[in-house]
This record gives structure tokens, sequence and C-alpha cells, in this order.
């Protein structure tokens, strides 16, 4: 047979290339030995942030993954633990190899007793603080919604000062045009000593007058408050008109009373003082307010 063009190969030669393809393989799946703490764990996948570079490596685990514990002050007895032991904030020591996604496959992770210890501490004090911020957080938002509310509110009663406050500017204005004007009924009402609460007895006189108004064309309401000259000035003139805002509250709620039938309700303090003021009679007399039905002459057709 013809032999022409074979090439023959020692067979020492085919002995030493498969020792060099044997090395390769040896040298590709060299043991790496890492240090470093756990940063972060998703299921098998650990970060880890190594001690030798401070660079973050992941590191996967598998089921032959071999998790122990170190004990001893020579670290020379183990303690296997279940992968559940590897959490966040952990001091490692992990040998394993690099895949070719150059992920590190641990085949070893061991520890120290009291770095688990401190690492389970610390997620327990980030567990309490996650679920005291989220506390604070809620509380906050109720909060807010509170003084949102509470904003809307004051918003909703200064539109209703302000509207308030147009109808009777309006109603001085009209009255300011009057030159004159008819007194048609009056009622005096009124206070104990420093007080500003309307007796009860007074309500029905009230809305009488309030009735009566009603039956009389471009009627206005006048109500004056008025303090005896007993205490301080400013105290009296708070009291006088405290007395008169009462009153007028009587008015319009109950005797429903339209804004624009109001004159501004005037706080007249220690003035007009009726009577001997030193004597306890002249004094009770002073504690007043006195309320008026008024017509304008132009209106009534007498000028």
């Amino acid at each position: 047979m013809n032999q022409v063009g074979r090439i023959k190969i020692p067979y020492g030669a085919v002995l030493s290339l498969s020792g060099l393809m044997f090395l390769s393989t040896i040298a590709t799946a060299e043991t790496t030995k890492v240090e470093g703490l756990i940063q972060g764990r998703s299921g098998e996948t650990l970060i880890l942030k190594t001690s030798q570079s401070l660079t973050l490596t992941t590191v996967l685990l598998t089921d032959s993954t071999d998790v122990a514990q170190v004990q001893g002050v020579f670290k020379a007895r183990r303690k296997d633990m279940s992968m559940a032991a590897l959490i966040p904030g952990l001091a490692v020591k992990i040998e394993g190899t690099y895949n070719d996604q150059k992920e590190l496959v641990a085949t070893k992770v061991r520890f120290k007793g009291n770095d688990l210890e401190r690492a389970q501490a610390i997620e327990a004090g980030m567990h309490e603080t996650k679920e005291q911020t989220q506390q604070n957080q809620e509380e906050l938002e109720k909060q807010r919604a509170a003084l949102e509310q509470q904003q809307a509110q004051l918003n909703e009663h200064h539109a209703k000062i302000a509207e308030n406050k147009a109808a009777v500017d309006a109603a001085v204005a009209r009255f300011g045009q009057l030159d004159d004007y008819y007194i048609f009924d009056e009622v005096a009402v009124y206070f104990g000593n420093g007080k500003v609460n309307v007796d009860p007895k007074y309500n029905p006189q009230l809305i009488a007058l309030i009735d009566k108004a009603k039956t009389i064309e471009g009627y206005m309401i006048e109500v004056k408050g008025f303090a005896s000259a007993s205490g301080s000035a400013a105290m009296n003139q708070k009291l006088s008109e405290d007395r008169a805002n009462a009153v007028t509250n009587i008015l319009i709620q109950q005797g429903r009373v339209p804004l624009t039938r109001m004159l501004a309700p005037g706080a007249m303090g220690e003035s007009e003082q009726v009577g001997n003021a030193k004597s306890t009679e002249s004094e009770a007399e002073n504690r007043r307010v006195v309320v008026r039905v008024l017509q304008n002459k132009a209106i009534a057709g007498t000028f």
C-alpha cells in the first residue's frame, strides 16, 4: 500500500500535547480567594465589596457551595451553616472560580460567629429604622393632609369673612348716604359685670323687634355696645365690642336679618354713660347693648 503523504506523530508527542491541554484546563479553573463585606443579596447572587480592591464582585451560590462558621481561637473548628446566614453586612472569606461572565462561583464561604452577630444586629437595626421611617412618613402624610384640610377650611372661612365684610361695608356706605332717619323701635340688652354672653330671656324681645322691622320699607338695624366705667378703658372697649357682636350674632342667626340690613356693630366703650356712673345701679344700666330699627327719611318720603 502506498504510504506517501502520511505523517507519523510519535506517541510521546501525543502525550505531551494532552498534558498541555490538561494544564490549560486547570489554569482556567484556578481557585480564587476573596474577602469582603456582603453588600446585598438576591437569591443565589451575592454582591461582595472586596477588601482587596474595594470593588464590587458578583458571587454565585450553588447547591454545592460549602457555607460554614469558623470557631475557636485559631479558627480550627467549623460549623456548617445554612445559606440563609449570608446576610448583608456580614464579613466573609470566599473561595471559588470565575465563570465566563466573570462571576465568582463560590465553592466555600467562611465567616466568624461574632461577625454574624454583628451583621444580624445591623440588619435588625436597619429593619427597625425602615419601619420607623415608614411610620414617620405615614404620620407626615397624615399631618400634611390635615394641614391642607385646615388651610382649605381657613381659606373658606376667610372668603366668608370677606363676603360678610363686603356686605357690611355696603350697608355702611348705604347708610352713610342717608342724612337723617327715623327710630322706629329699640331694645336694650343688659349684661353682668365683665360678661359678654346674652341672657336667653332677651331672645324673644330681639326676635320680636326684627319681625317688626321686616314690615318697614328700607329698614336698617343699628347695634351699639356699651360698658360701665369700672375697670380699664381698654378692657371696657373690648367688652362693649364683644357684647355688640354677641347680640348681632343672634339677630343674624336667629332673626335671619340680611347683612345688607345691618350697620356695622358699634363698640362705644365707656362713652355715653347714663346716670351716676359711681352707683351700682348706673353701672348695671351702662353694661348694655342697644338695638334700633331705623328708616331713612328719604325712603319714607318725608324730605
